[in-house]
């Protein structure tokens, strides 16, 4: 029984040419999947690269062992520093 979470509530409306349209469907059916079946999943994997992109780091080992020693060695707290903390809690807003 699907739940108040998977039910499908949504709509989203997409115009396209007549080529593309054709394009996805050979696609689809090539995948054994409905159109929207099809458009959704690509489209969800295509937001999650992006998203993953946007919101991860990936560092050198040089500049991983410059942050640990940030990390263990914080720099004392400088006007720039105290400018930029200031700003972070001023425009950041947590839940």
């Amino acid at each position: 029984m699907p739940t108040t979470e998977t039910t499908k509530q949504e709509r989203m409306h997409i115009r396209l040419d007549a080529l593309s349209k054709q394009k996805l469907e050979k696609a689809a059916s090539y995948s054994h999947k409905k159109l929207s079946e099809f458009v959704l999943s690509q489209s969800l994997a295509a937001a999650e690269s992006i998203i993953s992109e946007h919101e991860q780091t990936t560092l050198s080992q040089a500049d991983w062992v410059l942050f640990l020693d940030a990390l263990e060695n914080p720099p004392a707290k400088n006007a720039k520093l105290k400018e930029a903390l200031a700003l972070h809690k001023k425009l950041v807003v947590r839940d």
